[in-house]
């Protein structure tokens, strides 16, 4: 009892000691990317469109469907929400500084812009709060304005609007403020150009106030392309760096172009970059890096120099073709860096984009399972262009991007460092933010804000309410489980979110047909069982042939489950069987049972992987302690089954050999996310690249 005591007290003393180390940390500032703000208040000026009258605030809502939230990868509506309470959460602790790294838009679209702008506004007065942000794929989809909309805004009675400004879809060949065309959907197409996909000019004026100017209160603020220094600098200089025109580059097919173009270079653009670097307070400098790289596509006209469909968007781009095509703001970065160091500066760089790779090394697995180009690993950075940005000397960058919670880090051998925190989206499965505590220039804690209450997050729900009971009176494929409407609260409802996003997109969309199957036929009692099984039964014995599941999975339906233990036995009932003897042992030698097993199926097993990617070690209250040891015992059974080389899967090879193929590869993926760097509550080194859970 006495030792019991001791150690509470010495627990207390240490809290209180990291309490007062914290009011005596020099820098504060919060990282909130991938807000994807959706005014579903807003008012679109030209009366195109005037929503819902929703009971509970009296307002008119402008929102888009459950459905669409569901298949999307994050939420389009109650981001709105989770935002103020993110803001609200960091106001009551005293941050003054937040960060925006990027995606901070839906679309760019000017209705939600502007209302993005009004809410910053009014934290700016509520909590001094100054705002920094940076641009990412979303705020702008492309360099210029894009034609853009949506076709699922939810409209009267439940049902589907479609809205688009002049240029996309069926709004193309019209002109004027505003127009209604009856095209055979649910309701009439509305066109507005409140839904243009706004371009650069657009949103770094509206945005200027929010550090892509500079202010008066700022001691140092320059562009990767201004020609001042600290010793020359002067307010009216910055002003006139901030300028659109001054901060401009050429960018290239093949590569940057000005000074780093090579001959043969074209065809060739002038485009943007909002980069800034900013010392609000004395000491601590923020570098807001625009990574967005629009390429040139191969149809591109030089003679339309503001074309947008002159460009690819810039979300598979990223740090890869940073380094190739925008070579003068990595340069500039470098320069930062060496100033920073020599001036004793605190440096904290973010942008958009990840430097780093998010899956924890299991890339070559995710290949295997679901084939090259696939899961989004062309957003990758590789691992020559995090070792070259890691040579900048820049030590820590904070990114979004991915909606991923996750922290990448990087030592080579010629002493190179780089710290990658990749920071959560309040409008996906965890939502949260970061804090950054800076109490010397190369210590930092991160701290992880878990948004689980939100007021008023489900004040929408009364309109998808009429959503379901339209979408059920049609019989609707895009039925979507009316038990979302019962989240208890923000965090519950993004729980929600990634379990329906899993049924209804990830795994029809993602997850090869002869998988599918299996994660539908199989739970994990069975899973076990068929580690240890060798049988010379054909996949197109026990399940159809993969050819037919491709066809089951074409339509859109979930595959009918398929009885493998009733088959096994009827048609190999002693290799099942003492397939399920050695199951037994091996579970009991581990403290399990194989009923244990059993309460789970393939389904929860593909949650789990998305709910482990997306929120790492945020993601484990989720999922139970002894889950996690069934899969533990799964993953290291599974390993000593497979073989150095995989072997050509068809239709006659054996069903147990391919389950421990594929399943071995899903297990040793969620065994690398469980092995990652902390990525909840930790401390970092910039000198010595240490990082603990703290």
């Amino acid at each position: 009892m006495k030792t019991f005591l001791m150690a509470n007290i010495a627990a207390l003393l240490l809290t209180a000691s990291a309490a007062e180390a914290a009011e005596q940390y020099q820098y504060r500032v919060a990282f909130m990317p991938d807000i994807h703000f959706h005014d579903v208040y807003g008012t679109f000026q030209d009366g195109a469109f005037s929503g819902l009258k929703n009971q509970k605030s009296g307002q008119n809502a402008m929102i888009r469907t459950m459905y669409a939230q569901l298949t999307s990868t994050r939420l389009f509506n109650e981001n709105y929400f989770a935002l103020r309470a993110a803001l609200d959460d960091a106001g009551s602790k005293g941050i003054k500084l937040i960060a925006l790294p990027g995606d901070f838009s839906d679309d760019g679209q000017p209705v939600h812009i502007r209302g993005l702008v009004t809410l910053l506004q009014e934290y700016q007065q509520k909590y001094g709060m100054r705002f920094f942000a940076t641009p990412g794929n979303h705020d702008p989809n492309r360099p210029f304005d894009l034609p853009g909309g949506e076709e699922d805004f939810l409209g009267a009675g439940g049902k589907t609007q479609r809205i688009f400004s002049f240029g996309a879809k069926e709004c193309k060949g019209y002109q004027g403020k505003t127009a209604v065309i009856a095209t055979g959907a649910e309701l009439p197409t509305i066109c507005s150009q409140e839904m243009v996909s706004s371009g650069y000019q657009y949103i770094m004026n509206m945005m200027a106030p929010f550090g892509m100017n500079p202010q008066q209160t700022d001691i140092y603020w320059e562009t990767p392309y201004s020609s001042y220094d600290q010793q020359h600098y002067s307010y009216a200089k910055a002003q006139q760096a901030s300028d659109f025109r001054q901060r401009q580059y050429e960018i290239c097919a093949q590569g940057t172009g000005g000074k780093y173009k090579k001959p043969g270079y074209g065809p060739c653009f002038t485009v943007a970059d909002s980069s800034y670097l900013v010392e609000p307070v004395p000491g601590l400098w923020l570098m807001a890096v625009d990574a967005n790289v629009y390429l040139p596509t191969k149809n591109a006209d030089p003679t339309k120099l503001t074309e947008a469909s002159n460009f690819e968007g810039s979300g598979d781009a990223g740090y890869n073709k940073m380094l190739t095509h925008k070579q003068q703001t990595v340069a500039w970065m470098t320069d930062v860096a060496q100033r920073a160091k020599a001036q004793n500066k605190t440096l904290i760089t973010f942008s958009h984009f990840p430097m780093v790779e998010f899956d924890n090394g299991a890339a070559g697995d995710l290949e295997n399972i679901f084939g090259k180009g696939k899961f989004q690993l062309a957003r990758a950075p590789q691992e020559d262009t995090s070792h070259a940005l890691a040579k900048t000397g820049i030590g820590v960058h904070v990114g979004g991007h991915m909606h991923f919670n996750d922290t990448g880090v990087r030592k080579y051998p010629d002493g190179s460092l780089l710290f990658n925190i990749q920071a959560p989206s309040m409008a996906a499965y965890v939502p949260a933010y970061k804090i950054l505590n800076f109490s010397s220039p190369n210590s930092i804690d991160v701290q992880t804000i878990i948004l689980n209450s939100v007021p008023r997050f489900n004040e929408l729900f009364e309109h998808y309410q009429q959503e379901w009971d339209h979408l059920n009176a049609i019989h609707s494929p895009h039925l979507w489980n009316k038990a979302v409407l019962g989240a208890r609260d923000y965090y519950d409802f993004t729980n929600w979110h990634i379990t329906e996003l899993t049924r209804l997109r990830f795994i029809p969309e993602e997850w090869p047909c002869e998988i599918r199957q299996m994660l539908f036929s199989l739970n994990g009692a069975e899973m076990l069982i068929l580690s240890q099984l060798n049988s010379p039964l054909a996949y197109q014995e026990v399940l159809t042939t993969p050819q037919d599941a491709h066809a089951i999975c074409a339509k859109g339906s979930a595959p009918a489950p398929r009885d493998i233990s009733g088959l096994y036995l009827k048609k190999e009932s002693a290799a099942w069987r003492e397939a399920e003897s050695r199951a037994r042992t091996l579970a009991r030698n581990a403290g399990m049972t194989l009923e244990e097993f059993a309460g789970w199926n393939g389904f929860d097993l593909a949650v789990d992987f998305y709910r482990l990617r997306n929120a790492d070690e945020l993601a484990l209250r989720d999922i139970s302690v002894s889950r996690l040891r069934e899969y533990r015992l799964l993953t290291l059974t599974l390993a000593k089954s497979l073989p150095a080389e995989m072997p050509e899967v068809t239709a006659d090879s054996p069903f147990d050999m391919i389950f421990r193929l594929r399943f071995g590869s899903i297990f040793s993926v969620i065994d690398k996310y469980l092995k990652g760097s902390p990525s909840r509550n930790f401390h970092l080194d910039t000198k010595t690249g240490e990082i603990h859970a703290i």
